[in-house]
């Protein structure tokens, strides 16, 4: 926690050395605990940030299904439950960072895939999308609990983390869908005044401004939204309606279970192409990791930390696969976000607002009305968030040397097609046709063309962290560069050791000898 008395120009916080401007940014830090009245009100709000793309997954795979109504509600509120669930394990027992866990588009691609290619019913098609969650999740918890993830922690400078943490906020700029022809750009625009504005303007006069900017910004375009569709200003269909009659429709209380849908399946071809998606998400989580200590103001994440937040997502998946998602859990980019405008970084408010989703997931009326955001709403609410992440990414090169060219090339190289290679596997359409397009070239065809691995490249080239970091990391290894020009000697002195971070267990095990404090607690 950061000294406000100290006088001198560094100042130590929870996991090494800033500046004075970025540990005063930090309102709550990680192990503060502010009242519990106010934690709701802040655990809920960084809900609020992800709250699209919760609800965004369950509707696109119930969609695809052809899922009735009823079993759509409760996939909505399973995705509630095990996002609850998950992000404790996580802040708990995992990495222990402020990070919320939720659903994930890495998985979706792969998901698609597997319902396309069972052509059946729902019934038989969420049973197949569980078995291969479940297998994928496996590898990926032996994958971060044996270390072999945490080892990259070595070769990822700030030249390779920076456009990893941008493409994770400007990838994002798809499922805002913002863009769209026919968008209510006044009340976009309305929600996003308003934010600005508790944010950035009145922060500084009110306590309650500075703490809930988008709290307060989304729930008063979404009563003024409320009132214009009950005066008919808003119709039915229209951008910007609030359907309050989708509430009193829904059922109180809705039983969500392990293997409520039945037994998972198993085929291979499908775990194979559906961890091609973990290993989207873990890379994508690793560089969440590094924002979510830039942002907090603490030292980078240690080996160990990494691994066991690795090691904790699998776990997440495996319990989102038993719980029946047809989807995985991961690290949410939209909770960074959210702590860079609030400053409130604290692990207790997190756990706050799992715990209220938790049990949110089994109140139909709470699913219910969480659907009834007008898209608009939404969008403001992501342009704040991605924006501010892509931020955090850039705030990394202030370790690098950008006079050198090395550094530039890299980093210009990474983005372009970190977005440009989604693009193009955009274009192609799906993993169907990437496969028919490879296959017909004279020397890889042969290899391309089997289904597995055109699926695997197809999964990991739609994913634009994972093409940029990849990208990234092989040129920052292998292109000659000083460890002062990649900003590795700076980022060293600010990372925290193995022994500094104690996991959950090691804690309960102690019988009174000292132990190491964990720099983020």
């Amino acid at each position: 926690m950061t000294d406000h008395n100290d006088t001198s120009d560094e100042i130590v916080t929870d996991g090494g050395e800033v500046s004075r401007e970025e540990a005063s940014f930090v309102e709550y830090g990680i192990e503060d605990r502010p009242p519990l009245g106010e934690s709701i009100l802040l655990g809920l709000q960084h809900y609020l940030t992800m709250i699209g793309a919760t609800v965004a997954i369950p509707l696109i795979l119930a969609g695809a299904m052809e899922m009735p109504p009823a079993e759509t509600a409760r996939l909505i509120g399973t995705f509630f439950v095990v996002s609850g669930v998950a992000t404790l394990l996580q802040t708990t027992v995992g990495n222990r960072y402020p990070i919320v866990q939720g659903g994930t588009f890495a998985l979706l691609a792969p998901a698609l895939a597997i319902i396309a290619a069972m052509g059946t019913g729902w019934e038989a098609t969420i049973l197949e999308l569980q078995g291969a969650v479940i297998a994928a999740a496996i590898v990926q918890v032996l994958l971060g609990y044996v270390g072999a993830l945490g080892k990259l922690k070595y070769y990822l400078s700030p030249v390779v983390i920076a456009p990893v943490i941008v493409l994770i906020g400007l990838s994002l700029v798809g499922t805002a869908d913002v863009t769209r022809a026919d968008q209510n750009w006044w009340l976009l625009g309305f929600t996003l005044f308003l934010i600005v504005l508790f944010s950035q303007y009145l922060d500084k006069y009110s306590r309650y401004a500075k703490l809930f900017p988008v709290l307060l910004g989304v729930v008063v375009a979404w009563v003024i939204a409320t009132v214009l569709s009950m005066t008919g200003v808003y119709g039915p269909g229209t951008l910007g309606y609030v359907d309050t009659g989708a509430i009193a429709d829904a059922s109180a209380i809705q039983l969500i279970t392990p293997l409520q849908w039945g037994m998972p399946q198993f085929t291979a071809a499908f775990a194979i192409g559906m961890f091609a998606g973990v290993m989207a998400s873990m890379i994508e989580s690793m560089g969440d990791y590094y924002a979510v200590a830039r942002i907090a103001g603490v030292g980078a994440p240690s080996e160990k930390r990494i691994n066991h937040g690795i090691g904790m997502e699998g776990i997440g998946n495996v319990i989102a696969g038993i719980m029946g998602t047809g989807n995985g859990s991961t690290s949410y980019g939209e909770n960074i976000g959210a702590i860079g405008i609030t400053g409130v970084a604290s692990r207790y408010v997190v756990q706050i607002g799992a715990i209220v989703m938790l049990i949110a997931g089994f109140v139909g009326y709470f699913g219910a009305l969480i659907t009834t955001i007008p898209g608009p709403i939404v969008g403001a609410l992501y342009i704040a968030m991605f924006g501010q992440i892509a931020a955090v990414g850039l705030s990394n090169l202030k370790y690098v040397d950008l006079d050198a060219s090395r550094n530039v090339f890299i980093i210009g190289i990474a983005l372009f097609l970190g977005l440009a290679i989604p693009q193009y596997m955009a274009n192609v359409g799906s993993a169907e046709a990437f496969q028919e397009i490879t296959s017909g070239a004279a020397v890889i065809g042969p290899i391309l063309g089997q289904q597995i691995v055109s699926d695997t490249i197809y999964v990991f080239g739609s994913t634009t962290m994972a093409v940029g970091g990849v990208i990234a990391f092989v040129l920052d290894n292998t292109i000659r560069g000083t460890r002062k020009e990649r900003g590795l000697e700076h980022w060293e002195q600010l990372a925290e050791d193995d022994d500094e971070f104690v996991t959950f267990f090691e804690r309960m095990g102690s019988s009174g000898d000292p132990k190491p404090v964990d720099k983020a607690d």
